[in-house]
């Protein structure tokens, strides 16, 4: 291995471009992440939809193309820049962690999605908070993290009810990155969320896109077509 597991990272700027380009249209992210994401939104036609942490700008444009008034945040300033050039100027793109307070007026949005955002968070307290304080009452929060039970499959020596921190080695484009992630149980997940103020609408193990099993015949090995990566919540604001 090329990186080094002691000197883990979150900062996203120094493999962007490598990172844009190994999930448009892998497995993971292209046929089973953001088709799933869309499903669960639904019809969004005329609905006000801010993403956080949108990246490189591939959910969104989705969502655009669907209709949505979208609005984008993320922390990385190269993708930020990625996500500019394949949106446009017509869509509200901002430099903003969802650890600090969200540059937005209350009940600005209908919906909002935190898709593989939270699990690199410590404290999940002030970002639910503010992802609360920015819906319209009833609106939704799609939410993406690493499904917890995986954790316990990958690390068997770990402690499942613990709420910790572990890092993680991942190649994009032939560019090795180690990433850290906080592992939450599913109970400790849950009760966050409902102490935000949130009813919990669904959670979701979703089957990858169809064709997946065709084009991905390596990764996509179970019967059912299924398998086993993030837990997916939707979240209404209550």
């Amino acid at each position: 291995m090329s990186s080094d597991l002691d000197a883990p990272t979150t900062d996203y700027d120094g493999f962007a471009e490598a990172y844009a380009a190994e999930t448009e249209s892998n497995l993971i992210n292209g046929h089973y992440t953001r088709p799933a994401v869309l499903d669960l939104a639904g019809d969004v036609t005329g609905r006000r939809i801010l993403d956080v942490g949108c990246g490189a700008g591939p959910l969104l444009e989705s969502l655009r193309d669907r209709g949505a008034v979208v609005t984008g945040i993320e922390p990385s300033a190269e993708m930020l820049e990625l996500a500019k050039r394949r949106l446009g100027e017509d869509v509200d793109l901002r430099l903003a962690d969802l650890q600090d307070p969200l540059p937005f007026p209350d009940n600005a949005f209908d919906d909002a999605i935190a898709c593989l955002v939270l699990h690199y968070l410590e404290d999940w307290t002030a970002p639910l908070a503010e992802l609360r304080r920015v819906l319209v009452p009833g609106g939704r929060v799609i939410v993406v993290v690493n499904h917890p039970y995986v954790y316990r499959l990958l690390h068997p020596e770990g402690d499942y009810f613990a709420t910790h921190e572990y890092a993680e080695e991942y190649t994009f484009g032939g560019q090795s990155v180690v990433l850290t992630h906080w592992h939450r149980p599913l109970p400790t997940i849950t009760a966050a969320f409902i102490e935000a103020g949130f009813r919990i609408a669904s959670i979701t193990e979703p089957p990858p896109a169809p064709g997946a099993r065709e084009r991905f015949p390596d990764l996509v090995t179970s019967p059912s077509g299924s398998f086993l990566c993030f837990l997916f919540f939707v979240l209404e604001a209550a």
